[in-house]
């Protein structure tokens, strides 16, 4: 059967296998089904709850003037999450819940099929390079052989290895609650920026 996001998004909808679904709407991402660059939060907060669409509250604001400043829009680029559901009071998502929740993220990847991801903040980063630190790695592109297949088969089977770029950044939300991570951002953005540019 041929993958279509609209396809995943009606299956995450009735899923179980996750004790957050009992409590909370599902949110797959969105943004362009072909964009060579993908952003991965931790999880929906309320209004993304609420709306069953990621990074629509003040993160998500933040994060779209970032996009704005160096010339993308969110319909350029996919943005997502690790955990599809909104844990209880916005605390952080169980590394339990990442594991249930992390087969829709690689099917995500997979149908994407992205040549940069953006880890937004510690838990999507621990996806990909579980020693190193946001701190540590923020702002710096990585190299990642990550086995996803061709878009062009739109199949979302894995395929073979490839190498990937992985470039870090704070999430947006951590700027909303300590000012001095804002200017990291912003910078981490402009390094983003001229990345893509090369």
């Amino acid at each position: 059967m041929q993958l279509t996001l609209d396809l995943l998004k009606e299956k995450l909808t009735v899923w179980q296998g996750c004790d957050l679904a009992k409590t909370a709407n599902a949110v797959l991402g969105e943004g362009n089904p072909h964009a060579r660059i993908m952003f991965i939060g931790e999880a929906p907060g309320q209004r993304e709850d609420e709306l069953k669409r990621p990074f629509v509250g003040a993160a998500g604001k933040f994060l779209d003037e970032l996009l704005t400043s160096i010339g993308l829009k969110r319909e350029d680029v996919y943005i997502s999450n690790v955990v599809k559901f909104r844990p209880p009071n916005n605390r952080d998502p169980e590394p339990i819940e990442k594991e249930q929740c992390m087969p829709w993220l690689m099917l995500e990847i997979a149908f994407v099929c992205p040549t940069v991801i953006v880890p937004l903040g510690r838990h999507s980063l621990g996806h990909f390079f579980p020693q190193k630190t946001i701190t540590q790695a923020h702002g710096k592109p990585f190299k990642l052989t990550y086995s996803i297949h061709s878009k062009n088969s739109g199949q979302a089977n894995s395929g073979e290895a490839e190498e990937i770029t992985i470039f870090p950044i704070y999430h947006p939300a951590a700027a909303l609650h300590n000012g001095n991570l804002r200017s990291s951002l912003q910078s981490d953005f402009r390094a983003l920026g001229e990345f893509l540019k090369k």
